[in-house]
């Protein structure tokens, strides 16, 4: 389905691109970007919200940055398997902020707004990268994001991802999680979610 521009209007000009980065730790000036996917929020002629295909980069960890042997393990990360692909940091935004400017033109907005769970975590390591690389025009606002955490305390009294999906009753699979691509997609279901159920109850 196509882009329906009429979203520059509920988000104030921004449009909502959901993120989720993996990292070799919890510093984003130090510690790697290791995978990051993104999303493109869509909004249908009723006002509801929904988004297509999640788009997906591995990364190679930066030169003499460090990753932590424990965030490999809650991820599940293989730097060295076969298939991994990784590109560099730079090839990877590339590939990433290409759809996005894209969307934010046919979508007539001024800019993208991050849509994450912990959002400014996922902010962090992008803006991060972005510095090191010294790519010009990153789409992203610079520190404003739209944060699932406070929407899910809101609505469901949960803060942690797997359960707010639960409270939302979204499918969930826990081999899945913690990998960008899946994580991406279930925070963007949960923050369509979140906006729809809303919209129909005040229109």
């Amino acid at each position: 389905m196509q882009l329906m521009t009429n979203i520059k209007n509920r988000f104030r000009g921004f449009l909502p691109i959901v993120v989720d980065v993996e990292t070799g730790g919890f510093n984003s000036r130090t510690d790697a970007l290791l995978e990051i996917a993104a999303v493109v929020i869509q909004q249908d002629e009723s006002g509801l919200l929904f988004f297509d295909d999640v788009n997906t980069a591995y990364v190679e960890p930066f030169k003499g940055s460090n990753i932590d042997p424990k965030s490999l393990e809650i991820t599940g990360i293989d730097l060295d398997h076969p298939l991994r692909m990784a590109m560099n940091e730079t090839a990877a935004l590339g590939k990433i902020f290409t759809p996005i400017r894209k969307a934010i033109k046919d979508a007539g907005c001024n800019r993208a707004i991050l849509v994450g769970h912990n959002a400014h975590f996922d902010l962090g390591f992008l803006n991060a990268a972005v510095e090191r690389t010294g790519i010009k025009r990153n789409p992203f606002h610079p520190f404003s994001c739209l944060d699932t955490v406070t929407l899910s305390a809101l609505v469901y009294g949960q803060t942690v991802l797997a359960r707010a999906i639960a409270e939302a009753k979204i499918e969930w699979d826990n081999d899945r999680a913690h990998s960008a691509m899946y994580d991406t997609e279930k925070t963007a279901e949960l923050f369509c979610k979140i906006h729809n159920t809303w919209h129909e109850l005040n229109h």
